[in-house]
């Protein structure tokens, strides 16, 4: 009787005992996520459309390698956006606009293997009143794009991949 009860018990605490988080085995890209601050805020805002829109004159423009997957959002630049800090020096100019640009090439935990990781672009552009997020980043940076247009590489970051798919990094999944 009592082996019974016992493997009955074990049956039903074994599994849950076992589980670990709901993601330990989840894969998520790495990619470039592109974010941005509106003139006069300091905060990043994810975009909600590619760099293929006008970008306002004093807005600030943030890129970052980051990770994310169903249960991890995208982190946003580490570096706090600030138009004064980036365009303070850059005097205005007719027709041109100026922005600040953070790129920052993220953490070790999510680098390709055998890369290592550049310094972080901070810079104002300035540049035609109607440029793009995209031309913005081309004006500062060398990019590689893929096919459809989506941003794989910043001055030649990472060297080959265009958004791999990875499992989660460990340091980056939540303790339960």
């Amino acid at each position: 009787m009592f082996k019974k009860l016992l493997i009955a018990v074990l049956s039903f605490v074994t599994p849950i005992s076992l589980a670990g988080p709901s993601f330990s085995n989840e894969t998520g890209y790495r990619y470039w996520g592109y974010f941005q601050a509106a003139p006069s805020q300091s905060t990043w805002s994810m975009a909600m459309t590619g760099p293929t829109t006008n970008v306002a004159d004093g807005s600030v423009e943030g890129w970052i390698h980051t990770f994310s997957s169903d249960s991890i959002d995208a982190m946003a630049p580490r570096l706090a956006p600030n138009f004064f800090k980036l365009c303070s020096k850059i005097r205005p100019v007719a027709g041109k606009k100026r922005v600040g640009l953070i790129v920052d090439f993220g953490t070790a935990a999510i680098k390709p293997l055998g890369e290592s990781l550049p310094r972080r672009i901070t810079t104002c552009v300035q540049i035609d009143s109607k440029a793009t997020g995209a031309e913005i980043l081309a004006a500062a940076t060398k990019i590689r794009a893929g096919s459809s247009g989506f941003i794989c590489g910043i001055n030649g970051f990472p060297a080959k991949e265009c958004s791999a798919e990875i499992k989660t990094p460990r340091i980056l999944m939540k303790k339960s």
